[in-house]
């Protein structure tokens, strides 16, 4: 048929994707990204060697330069742009969540949706494009992800205060991260995020859609100190502060600049930067020019904190504990509190003239800092030890914008500092001679000669290993933290049979160590990955294919005082789909959480295809149970899993004794064959994971599967060999 009229064509924007059509559908965007590197940087790029050859104090000065020398275009309070930078440096680490490593400051995400339009971030488009002259001159030797970080750094320093440190090596992204679960919520600056209990969901870390962390008004903009005091508790251990790193960070980031409410927020003349006009040019909310007319809106909040604004001083802890505040509406319409009558709070100068004074005023987060008991006990100390509050405002702050590097291995520059916190998983060093090659067979025919299984050792390296997390390159097997608590116990590990391995693996190392007189030592985290590469081996020869992993040496055996016992248990996973290990509490689809776990390490969804099939085909699962492996063979590295999952005479049900688990039955005979979970039949049932699965269970398959297996493999036993990168 045909018309006169025809339909116009629908514009990209308008077309529905796959997702649309089908919202249930398991989306693989997250591991398409680890297949590629979007970006304009050669292939053979280093940026480690790049951001080297900067000169870092060259750069220092042409940062504070940006800072101290106002310009038109866009006010600077007090003549200074220091507080400014210190709020977009916060803003961008302080995204970071302990639960999976995502967010903060790597990969300078504050440059893209959402992260750049939330509400809490509002004009900090205007801080980086005040920094684009100090960008464009060092162009690919600086990433905007360390640039936003050493922005705050510098200010805090141009206004007196003395930091722990900066170090580099933050690469840049050019894509938003599509891992990011930032909330349930269809709205900005809303909260539907609270369990009855009054606790944020797991895996989120702010309190509100939009915020970093909490409402500086109060719970549902109300100002309620003690409510506002539990939810800046949740916010900031979701972010892996204690409360002493909690009550720094916010005494000292508010010792510095103002907040800005000179008119009510709603009426912004220009939308955000996502939603601004093209001739923008990525710039949102009101433009310079009203700006400086009307005053800066950002919160709804008015006012500074201190009578010297752009000084480090204790204005901040003396005035929150000395003075009694009040609730009142400031100009932009939003709660703030102000000095009771009778408290003459020391004024500080208008931010714009000079000439002219406003009293200082306190949010309800602060006020929270007062109300709460052991948060006031804190501050009083601070009080009363100055210098402990700036050592402790000094260390939380580099741990706000460090925390998301991962270990020091990683951290370049001369102002590295040469303590090591525990907080970035120190190892020891080697002090000993590597094993070689010869040592290395003699050791793997030990270990396959014990009474080890198989999947005993193939489980074992995979679980030291894939702790691993390239969100903040947290875990893995270095360290042989297996061994320790809280490793040691947790569920998915098997404690009992973990036990009787790591005896095995710990004569091993005696017998060996103390039988070299030349110097030459094994650690037990090296021996774990050994033994698990042994079995791979065997079973690649059982199955008549000669495969050889390769192995590098170097690992080293972590203390239980180099290990924070608490940030590592937020580590352990609830679900395994390598393993297929499900805990009760799941409410999740299997398959989304093993993409998710795939993507932490850093896998392609060929990586995980065939590590998933290869695990199946060797046994390794969950106390040795019978879920998806689809072979007669376990043990033996072959194709079975993916020639079984897609043989068509089986059919599948959904079994009647858990809704999570599914019975394979012949066709013919309607016997039961096999059992699996969504974590298996996934790559049976979408049509992309199908794809992939197909290639391996082909005629032709069964050795691509294996050689790929191997790749695979090796790249999670040294995902954090840093060392070696």
């Amino acid at each position: 048929m045909s018309s006169d009229n025809p339909s116009p064509t629908p514009s990209p924007a308008e077309r529905r994707s796959n997702k649309q059509w089908w919202p249930n559908r398991l989306s693989l965007e997250i591991l398409d990204q680890n297949a590629r590197d979007a970006g304009p940087m050669d292939d053979d790029f280093d940026y480690a060697e790049a951001f080297q050859e900067l000169d870092l104090e060259e750069l220092k000065a042409d940062i504070e330069e940006v800072i101290t020398e106002p310009k038109d275009w866009w006010p600077a309070d007090y003549d200074h742009y220091g507080p400014f930078m210190i709020r977009m440096a916060w803003h961008s680490a302080g995204t970071y969540r302990a639960y999976d490593g995502r967010g903060g400051a790597a990969g300078g995400r504050q440059r893209f949706a959402p992260i750049s339009s939330w509400p809490d971030n509002a004009n900090l488009d205007k801080a980086r494009r005040l920094l684009w002259p100090v960008k464009q001159k060092y162009g690919r030797n600086l990433s905007w992800a360390d640039l936003i970080i050493l922005a705050g750094n510098v200010a805090v320093e141009s206004m007196g205060f003395q930091t722990f440190g900066f170090a580099g090596g933050r690469e840049d992204d050019f894509e938003p991260d599509k891992a990011v679960d930032w909330g349930p919520e269809k709205e900005l600056e809303t909260q539907e995020r609270f369990t009855e209990a009054g606790e944020i969901q797991e895996g989120l870390g702010a309190s509100v859609m939009g915020l970093i962390y909490v409402n500086p008004e109060g719970p549902d903009g109300q100002p309620d100190p003690m409510a506002s005091a539990k939810n800046i508790r949740q916010t900031f251990s979701r972010m892996a502060m204690n409360d002493k790193q909690t009550a720094a960070l916010i005494a000292g980031g508010h010792t510095f600049g103002k907040v800005h409410g000179a008119n009510n927020p709603e009426e912004a003349h220009d939308p955000d930067p996502e939603a601004a006009p093209i001739q923008n040019m990525g710039l949102g909310w009101q433009d310079g020019e009203t700006a400086a007319e009307e005053g800066v809106t950002t919160s709804g909040i008015e006012g500074p904190w201190t009578s010297s604004p752009t000084e480090w001083d204790m204005g901040y802890v003396d005035n929150v504990l000395e003075y009694e505040w009040e609730p009142e509406k400031g100009p932009g319409g939003a709660w703030q509190w102000t000095p009771k009558d009778g408290e003459e709070v020391a004024s500080a100068p208008d931010a714009q003239n000079p000439d002219e004074e406003v009293t200082p005023m306190m949010l309800t987060t602060d006020i929270a800092l007062k109300r709460d008991p052991e948060y006031r006990e804190i501050m009083e100390t601070f009080q009363e030890n100055p210098m402990e509050f700036g050592m402790a405002f000094a260390k939380a702050w580099y741990k706000l914008t460090h925390r998301d590097m991962g270990p020091p291995e990683r951290f370049l520059g001369p102002e590295v500092p040469e303590e090591t916190m525990v907080w970035q998983d120190p190892l020891p060093e080697a002090d000993y001679a590597l094993i070689g090659e010869a040592e290395t067979e003699s050791l793997k025919s030990e270990i396959l000669e014990s009474d080890l299984t198989t999947a005993q050792l193939v489980r074992t390296a995979w679980a030291s290993a894939s702790t691993y997390r390239d969100s903040d390159k947290r875990g893995g097997a270095n360290g042989a933290r297996i061994r320790l608590e809280p490793q040691r116990s947790w569920e998915v590990n098997e404690p009992a049979e973990l036990e009787t391995v790591l005896e095995t693996y710990e004569r091993i190392q005696a017998e060996f160590n103390e039988s070299r007189s030349d110097g030459t030592r094994v650690s037990l985290a090296d021996l774990i990955v050994l033994g698990g590469n042994a079995a791979v081996e065997q079973a690649a020869a059982d199955a008549g294919y000669d495969v050889e992993v390769p192995f590098e040496p170097g690992r080293t055996d972590a203390t239980a005082e180099q290990t924070d016992a608490e940030s590592f248990e937020a580590l352990k996973p609830d679900v395994d789909g390598f393993r297929n290990y499900i805990s009760d509490g799941l409410d999740k689809p299997a398959e989304e959480v093993l993409v998710d776990e795939a993507d932490l390490l850093d896998l392609t969804p060929e990586e995980m295809t065939a590590l998933v099939g290869g695990m199946r085909a060797l046994g390794a699962t969950y106390q040795d149970s019978d879920l998806g492996v689809l072979t007669d063979r376990p043990g033996t590295l072959t194709n079975d899993f993916f020639v079984n999952l897609l043989d068509m005479g089986t059919e599948w049900q959904q079994s009647g004794e858990s809704r999570k688990i599914y019975e394979g039955y012949d066709r013919e005979t309607s016997e039961r064959k096999w059992r699996g979970t969504r974590a298996d039949l996934v790559f049976g049932s979408h049509d992309e994971l199908r794809a992939i699965a197909e290639v391996y269970a082909s005629g032709d398959g069964e050795e691509k599967l294996v050689e790929d297996f191997v790749d695979a493999w090796h790249k999670v036993m040294t995902l954090d060999r840093f060392d070696l990168q």
